[in-house]
């Protein structure tokens, strides 16, 4: 299948909803699927340094850099691919933008946003430890991570397109007449 899009970024909050709609749109349209939360893991997992996400992220910022940067290494030459990464990550020093500008060129980024009551919802009923999250600091969250990846796709010259998620088939409707025009 012909993709008008090699490189798709999709980013978003944790428990917005961009992994489900990324697995979907894969399968519909014939993309290959990477979860860069995952892959860093198997990296991790792979050189002994860590077994879970808690442990992973509990190494010295140093290595987790290590292991970020061996996974975009890992996925940098692939094509016809969605890359579902948060975009922009809370840490223990302030926000962390974790898409890897210097290894991976998007065609386009796509922003999965949805209403703070739904995210907390979705974090609420996803056995998938969470970060904690106020209304507040979510919108923080939310604004910086639209903001970033403005600006990364001024600095790479790509597409960017923000997507509400409060309703996930009105959402899959519009990413699919994204990524197959």
């Amino acid at each position: 299948m012909e993709h008008p899009w090699n490189v798709v970024v999709v980013t978003g909050v944790p428990g917005v909803g961009k992994s489900s709609l990324c697995r979907r749109i894969c399968k519909e349209l014939e993309y290959g699927y990477v979860n860069y939360g995952d892959l860093m893991l198997q990296t991790a997992q792979s050189r002994d340094l860590a077994f879970t996400d808690h442990e992973m992220f509990s190494l010295s910022i140093d290595l987790q850099y290590e292991i970020w940067k061996s996974t975009a290494l890992i996925i940098k030459d692939l094509n016809n691919v969605i890359i579902d990464l948060h975009g922009v990550d809370q840490s223990k020093i302030g926000y962390i933008i974790t898409l890897p500008l210097e290894i991976i060129n998007p065609d386009i980024i796509m922003v999965i946003e949805a209403s703070e009551d739904r995210i907390l919802f979705r974090r609420h009923k996803d056995p998938k430890e969470r970060i904690s999250d106020s209304l507040d600091s979510l919108k923080e969250h939310k604004w910086f991570l639209r903001t970033t990846m403005a600006i990364c796709s001024v600095i790479f010259g790509c597409n960017l397109s923000i997507l509400n998620n409060d309703h996930f088939d009105e959402c899959l409707i519009q990413m699919r007449n994204i990524l197959s025009k």
